[in-house]
């Protein structure tokens, strides 16, 4: 028998991590250059956090649901549960997670917040090696 339950808060969780990755990313890339902290301009770490941007972004333009939402209604559906019924941590995770907007205001966030990390590749360049 497959753990779907498991398998909704695995997926919620990393979801959720990935967010913070986007969003902390920006944060730290900001932060660190004011503070002098030199990993957050690693190549690794700036085309991760570009890439990880680039993909929301394009996918909000091109109207396409994030395949880690379609995966957990997938696998609540599998569980039988209804959508975003949970325990306690699912339920805090879902509401970091899940807004009521119309879509043209996710695509304007998500461009935003986009241009934003495009604006730190002009004013905090990645580099390759160390300073």
């Amino acid at each position: 028998m497959v753990p779907y339950q498991f398998l909704v808060g695995v997926v919620l969780a990393l979801h959720v991590a990935l967010v913070a990755f986007v969003v902390g990313g920006l944060v730290a890339v900001i932060a660190g250059n004011l503070f002098g902290w030199p990993w957050v301009n690693a190549l690794w770490f700036r085309l991760a956090h570009l890439g990880a941007i680039a993909v929301v972004v394009a996918q909000s333009w091109l109207g396409v649901v994030c395949p880690l939402t379609s995966l957990e209604l997938w696998l609540r559906a599998r569980s039988g549960q209804g959508a975003y019924a949970g325990g306690f941590i699912e339920h805090w995770l879902e509401r970091v997670l899940y807004y009521d907007a119309p879509a043209w205001v996710f695509t304007t966030v998500y461009s935003l917040f986009g241009l934003g990390v495009l604006a730190t590749w002009w004013f905090f360049p990645p580099r390759r090696g160390p300073r």
